[in-house]
């Protein structure tokens, strides 16, 4: 029998219908991810957001497997999403890594498959290839080109869906010139600090929707330093919680989905696993989403600096 637990779905341009929650695995270790994504499934996730750099999918892949097995879900029941990683952006690498992210996962097709980052970095090496000073070593692939090569995958049924992630308006645009089959998502950082209100608007009018990352401000970035603000300590952020009567993760969730946003927190603790995903019982009202618009301040926690200086870096001019 399928858990309890209610998954509002929204419905993609290629009318494909997505859970509008899922979970992150981003920076979920190896050790853990496996557990953690049996709990969520278990308590009623059925999205969960992957990528092959995050170095855990064989983890996760064990997790559904197990899950599949025991038969508290269908395959057809969850819908998974990976990213095809920067070294992998040239065309004739495309289908060999996302066959190698279906083997990890042990599934015959993925629901999503997004290009993780524009900018392409120097291929058949490192997922991180440096020179001797350290510096990323860059390749000059179009993510245009990228994404044709991307457009046959659907074809051949080993993807239901694909899409972008971390391109700002004026990439999307270009993807869009050429696109034969049209992305149905913009994955990008998403939270009060940075609302992308003008991106989501973007895309919105050309029918692709946003997916919210680190929508609780990512608390655990390794590279965040002493006294950077907190997202998830905002007092104006807590004073709201306390008069819902929810927890602050709680809120931020709800304002993804009330925005029309798909949101993937990320957690490995059951109980936060299982709070973040019981907040199908409230919405937030216009006055607390204005409250919440206004704390916009452009507060970018994700800027992957490792690749400034990439032609193609998405937040390196003030394209949005």
């Amino acid at each position: 029998m399928a858990p309890k637990g209610s998954q509002e779905v929204i419905k993609l341009n290629n009318g494909q219908t997505i859970p509008v929650l899922g979970l992150g695995t981003w920076k979920s270790k190896p050790g853990e991810v496996t557990q953690a994504v049996k709990d969520a499934i278990d308590i009623g996730y059925r999205h969960i957001d992957c990528a092959f750099v995050y170095g855990n999918e064989k983890e996760v892949g064990e997790a559904l497997t197990a899950k599949i097995n025991e038969g508290v879900v269908k395959r057809e029941d969850l819908f998974i999403t990976s990213k095809l990683w920067n070294t992998f952006h040239r065309p004739d690498l495309v289908k060999g890594a996302l066959l190698k992210t279906l083997e990890n996962l042990q599934l015959k097709y993925l629901d999503l498959y997004l290009i993780h980052w524009p900018q392409a970095y120097k291929e058949e090496g490192e997922l991180f290839p440096t020179d001797e000073s350290g510096k990323i070593q860059f390749s000059d692939v179009d993510y245009v080109d990228t994404w044709k090569a991307m457009e046959p995958l659907v074809a051949e049924g080993l993807v239901r869906s694909i899409g972008l992630s971390n391109f700002n308006a004026g990439q999307v645009a270009r993807v869009l010139e050429v696109a034969q089959v049209k992305p149905v998502v913009n994955q990008v950082e998403c939270h009060p600090y940075l609302n992308q209100a003008r991106l989501k608007q973007y895309c919105e009018a050309r029918d692709i929707l946003l997916t919210a990352y680190s929508p609780l401000g990512s608390p655990d970035r390794p590279w965040a330093k002493p006294g950077e603000p907190q997202l998830m300590d905002d007092p104006k952020l807590k004073a709201l919680a306390d008069k819902l009567g929810r927890t602050v993760a709680q809120v931020l969730i709800r304002y993804q989905i009330d925005r029309g946003n798909i949101v993937i927190p990320k957690s490995v603790n059951k109980e936060r696993i299982a709070s973040n995903f019981a907040v199908s019982d409230f919405k937030l009202s216009q006055e607390d989403l204005d409250l919440i618009n206004s704390f916009d301040c452009n507060g970018r926690f994700v800027p992957m600096t490792a690749s400034f200086g990439h032609k193609y870096h998405p937040f390196e001019n003030d394209e949005f």
